[in-house]
């Protein structure tokens, strides 16, 4: 399992990067790339258990004695859940606040830029975002709290 979880990671990792900035331009980016992400943290999970991201990767002492909802990880995917949220309202707001309607999005068109020659950046990118977000950290807080009973 740990083997495939370390081929299998970076894979899931890109293909939710990629879907995600598709999704400015087709529907659903940020839920996909989101759902995506969270299944690769499952498998690390699943490979090396909740604490290894703590202990192993950002080399931090895990306290045993604490409960679940005061564990550094789940207190990071709430607050995650939390960012996101207020990115999705602050989108919609923003097109009241420039004079539009709610959720009223705009493009623009950036010229040479090297490799891919014309971007087109819109701004349904932040609410995509957001809902990315939205979804990791509230699957990831809700996958670890039932994960650790």
């Amino acid at each position: 399992m740990k083997t495939t979880a370390r081929i299998a990671v970076p894979i899931i990792l890109v293909l939710a990067v990629s879907l995600f900035f598709q999704g400015h331009n087709l529907p659903g980016g940020g839920f996909i790339g989101g759902v995506l992400t969270t299944t690769a943290f499952v498998l690390v999970y699943v490979a090396y258990g909740l604490d290894y991201l703590e202990a192993g990767v950002l080399d931090r002492e895990v306290d045993p004695g604490t409960g679940i909802f005061e564990h550094r990880s789940v207190t990071a995917y709430r607050r995650t859940f939390v960012l996101g949220l207020t990115i999705v309202v602050g989108s919609g707001l923003a097109g009241l606040l420039l004079g539009g309607s709610f959720l009223a999005q705009d493009y623009v068109i950036l010229h040479d830029v090297p490799v891919y020659h014309e971007v087109e950046l819109a701004s349904a990118l932040v609410f995509d975002l957001g809902v990315y977000l939205v979804v990791v950290g509230g699957l990831l807080t809700i996958l670890s709290v039932v994960g650790a009973e």
